[in-house]
């Protein structure tokens, strides 16, 4: 696994990363236990105080870090601020709940003699978490926020090709005041991980990735009787119901499958539109997307960006091709764009049948997927005619019947009238193969605690 800075509009290699010796790892298991003796006891008001100033931090510098993602990734600019502020809003939020949402419950008992049964939530240890490059800092606030709040360490293991965001984190959260070994970052080997997940100093293990890693990590922290966390793929359906709003539905159609390049686990990228406006539908989205304008991701006026890495440009155009070759329309769509560097020409894919493994595949990329349903009862089939379960989305004037709806949708997130938003204050996860558990709020800050009966009862009491 090599980790490199590898600029995506352009192609250069910017830096080298060595991967993480054999020593270095198990210095950092040490160092993350001997902190998480200490972290646990610190009180919810130092914690926060640290979360706080990083968020300040991120706030203070946000065009620093923001520039970090673009020459990595390839975000644009613009998205790139967005996800800074988005990551100290995320800081923020714990900072706000934690104890609040982490305090001990008392438990009704049906019996006196049952004894002061409280329920108390303790940290568990610490925690490795594998994240991707798509949302490099966000990834990592949505998992270290919640896990510090609650007293665990975290060592994280990112993905190879954002290094030096990786690194910025990391030197984030001890210039906020992090105790060393609290959260640090390794580049880490595959083989390594899997010694890491098998350490008795690590309690769990959290990914946010592919289906393929997702089963391997799984399998591995079963494996050694860890709990595992994992964020995997989405197919989201955008439904669009006759009585939508065109205008304004085109509108966030074009958004939400073209925010980060189309790079999103919760893209709208699959377009369920009901026969009756299905054509109207098609003629604006077509016409939204030719207006997208790819270039230099750092030139605030694109709203197009390059895919993350010439390998992930190609594998997109491959999984055109072959959705073609099993009887898919592709229909490339504006101005052609950048011939260097990691584009993918914005693309419709139409007459995509069941029987085209297409039908059930998710492109990461700037790859929209047109589905004709017959009626909602027909879209509502359409949405959950997937292996995935992650988002989705409804459009409809009534907002009642869009409500109805989306409580139809099988997956974790359901929005009317926008594409799945993705905010500090509302949970993410997903079911199927867009895995299992759930990240911020409560539910995120409670996946890697022990809950832990205490009952004071009278020594009198009957058994």
């Amino acid at each position: 696994m090599s980790y490199a800075t590898v600029n995506p509009y352009t192609g250069e290699l910017v830096k080298k990363f060595p991967d993480a010796t054999d020593e270095q790892v198990e210095q950092a298991l040490t160092d993350a236990h001997t902190a998480f003796l200490n972290w646990r006891e610190t009180s919810f008001a130092h914690r926060g105080e640290i979360l706080q100033r990083a968020a300040k931090i991120l706030r203070d510098n946000k065009r620093k870090y923001a520039e970090v993602l673009t020459l990595e990734m390839g975000k644009v600019i613009g998205e790139a601020e967005a996800e800074v502020e988005l990551s100290a809003q995320i800081l923020e939020y714990y900072v706000k709940y934690a104890e609040k949402l982490l305090a001990p419950e008392k438990l009704p008992v049906a019996d006196p003699a049952e004894g002061n049964a409280t329920l108390v939530h303790e940290p568990l240890g610490t925690i490795l978490a594998i994240e991707p490059w798509n949302f490099p800092y966000y990834q990592i606030a949505r998992i270290l926020a919640p896990q510090l709040s609650a007293g665990n360490t975290v060592i994280l293991k990112h993905a190879s090709n954002v290094p030096q965001a990786a690194a910025a984190f990391e030197s984030l959260m001890l210039d906020a005041g992090l105790p060393h070994g609290a959260f640090q970052n390794l580049y880490a080997t595959r083989s390594q991980i899997e010694k890491i997940i098998n350490d008795p100093r690590v309690h769990g293990v959290a990914l946010t990735g592919s289906e393929g890693a997702g089963a391997i990590v799984a399998a591995q922290a079963g494996k050694a009787m860890k709990k595992s966390t994992l964020e995997l793929g989405g197919a989201d359906a955008f439904v669009v119901l006759e009585d939508a709003d065109m205008p304004k539905t085109v509108k966030w159609a074009v958004f939400g499958r073209h925010w980060n390049g189309g790079q999103v686990c919760v893209s709208s990228k699959r377009m369920i539109i009901v026969n009756k406006v299905y054509d109207q539908f098609l003629s604006q989205y077509t016409e939204g997307v030719a207006g997208l304008k790819a270039g230099d991701p750092m030139d605030p006026t694109t709203t197009l960006a390059p895919l993350s890495s010439q390998s992930a440009a190609d594998e997109v155009k491959e999984k055109i091709r072959q959705a073609v070759a099993q009887g898919a329309t592709a229909t490339e769509v504006g101005p052609k764009v950048p011939e260097s560097g990691a584009f993918v020409q914005p693309t419709i894919l139409t007459n995509v049948t069941p029987d085209n493994p297409a039908f059930y595949w998710e492109f990461f990329g700037p790859v929209s997927m047109i589905l004709r349903a017959k009626d909602e009862d027909d879209a509502v089939r359409i949405a959950n005619d997937s292996p995935f379960g992650l988002g989705g989305s409804v459009f409809t004037s009534d907002l009642k019947r869009g409500e109805k709806v989306a409580h139809r949708i099988s997956t974790g997130m359901v929005f009317v009238n926008h594409p799945t938003m993705v905010k500090a204050d509302l949970p993410f996860g997903g079911i199927r193969n867009s895995g299992y558990g759930r990240e911020l709020l409560g539910l995120g800050l409670k996946e890697f605690v022990n809950h832990k009966l205490v009952d004071v009862v009278d020594i009198d009491a009957p058994f």
